[in-house]
């Protein structure tokens, strides 16, 4: 598993403790404010070339929200961090098997983040670590949420090594009314000094500002 270089995570669980989790998220979250974003009057920033753009990524040491942030710098729009209900483990080790068994389950951790009016943004770029080979848990939740049809939705990767993965190919199998060009792969550790790839991709996808 790649790590984000340390963008990863998870405790060993069993089924039986992934489904309190589970049980115990849907809990937490009727509680606990949720959090809003693309609030009425807001919907959608427009970037580059008048269309509106949302910039949604899930980072666990911030290398994924480093890059986001130089995305968002370069092709303006709005940006939204996800965040769970249940909070990943601090321990690296701990948190590599939870995404282990979060993948070999189908298990998709409960957001506490919500969007609002995402109908109304033309291209969605998506950001998580690479996990096991693809995307985080909580980028497959958000994905399995939110109808993404008929909009671009751009990948962007963060690594240790195995580069993008089956992380496009498993985006498109979560979006498959959406169209989704060349995604962006960027070894973690890499992350604050990869303005000028981040830029060079962005001007050949013509979502450079």
């Amino acid at each position: 598993m790649n790590n984000e270089t340390k963008d990863a995570g998870g405790m060993d669980l069993s089924r039986r403790d992934l489904m309190k989790v589970a049980v115990g998220g849907l809990l937490a979250g009727i509680a606990a404010p949720v959090l809003l974003f693309l609030s009425p009057g807001h919907a959608a920033m427009k970037g580059s070339g008048g269309k509106k753009v949302l910039i949604v990524y899930f980072s666990r040491t911030g290398n994924t929200r480093e890059i986001a942030h130089q995305i968002h710098e370069m092709a303006g729009g709005d940006i939204v961090e996800l965040r769970t209900v249940e909070p990943y483990p601090n321990a690296y080790n701990e948190v590599v098997e939870q995404a282990r068994e979060e993948l070999r389950s189908g298990f998709k951790p409960a957001l506490k983040t919500k969007v609002e009016r995402i109908g109304s943004c033309d291209v969605v770029f998506v950001g998580s670590p690479n996990w096991w080979g693809t995307i985080a848990g909580p980028v497959k939740t958000f994905l399995s949420e939110y109808d993404l049809s008929g909009k671009t939705v751009i990948p962007f990767i963060t690594h240790a090594g195995s580069g993008l993965g089956g992380s496009v190919a498993d985006i498109a199998a979560l979006c498959p009314n959406s169209t989704i060009p060349d995604g962006l792969a960027v070894w973690g550790e890499n992350a604050k000094n990869a303005r000028n790839d981040v830029s060079a991709w962005l001007s050949g996808l013509g979502m450079k500002e």
